[in-house]
């Protein structure tokens, strides 16, 4: 497991002013042992496109799967998707989600003709939970030899109003009030997927389908608890 990035720094050290603290790797690594896992912190990675390569060759041979945060979507700086093409292959890259859209999945061989699965998640921590619990956490139990079941989100009554495109699903962090209509889904003020507060000041992920384009006040939506979508 890896975060990639110049800006990236370790929490606890100097942050210069056009740094981040790493958030993203203790994030993902509760993730991974809360589902029965062992993950291994492999640190940060600079933005070079050689010294990625061979980190995540590295990684394949000694791990059954090898995740990145950060460097997979389409600017100057993002060499990740590069870099698992010269030791590996590329399944998917981008999927019609948000937040989450620039998430990757291939395999990079290993010595003696095995191999490992690679996820390079996007570098916001909020799209780093998305795609984690929608596409990180079906592959580990899959490969755990378990038979996960589809998620089944809960209708909740809508307490927003939101519009979205089509052709995409949308994933809103929303909190739970209790109302005489029954369970009410609140949307968190702050959309951003930097904002990881939005993640801890609420309760799950109200989920609009890729057909849906408006979701007025009193509207049912579907809703995935965290409590669910960690476990």
């Amino acid at each position: 497991m890896f975060s990639t990035g110049d800006e990236i720094v370790e929490p606890g050290t100097r942050r210069p002013p056009s740094a981040l603290f790493d958030a993203n790797r203790y994030l993902v690594a509760e993730l991974i042992e809360r589902l029965g896992a062992e993950a291994t912190d492999l640190g940060i990675l600079a933005d070079d496109p050689q010294r990625l390569a061979a980190a995540l060759a590295s990684a394949a041979a000694a791990h059954d799967v090898v995740l990145t945060t950060g460097g997979v979507s389409t600017g100057e700086a993002d060499h990740v998707r590069t870099a698992v093409e010269a030791v590996g292959s590329l399944v998917f890259w981008r999927v019609a989600i948000k937040p989450g859209r620039p998430v990757a999945m291939g395999v990079i061989p290993a010595a003696g003709g095995s191999q490992a699965a690679f996820v390079g998640l996007p570098g916001n921590p909020v799209a780093a939970f998305v795609t984690f619990v929608r596409v990180v956490r079906p592959l580990l139990l899959r490969l755990a030899g378990a038979l996960p079941e589809p998620l089944i989100a809960l209708p909740v009554r809508a307490g927003f109003a939101y519009r979205k495109k089509p052709g995409r699903r949308e994933y809103v962090r929303v909190r739970l009030t209790a109302a005489e209509a029954g369970l009410t889904a609140e949307k968190h003020a702050q959309d951003g997927a930097g904002v990881i507060t939005s993640l801890t000041a609420t309760d799950g992920l109200a989920e609009l389908a890729e057909d849906t384009t408006r979701v007025e006040p009193g509207a049912t939506v579907g809703f995935l608890p965290y409590a669910v979508l960690v476990g």
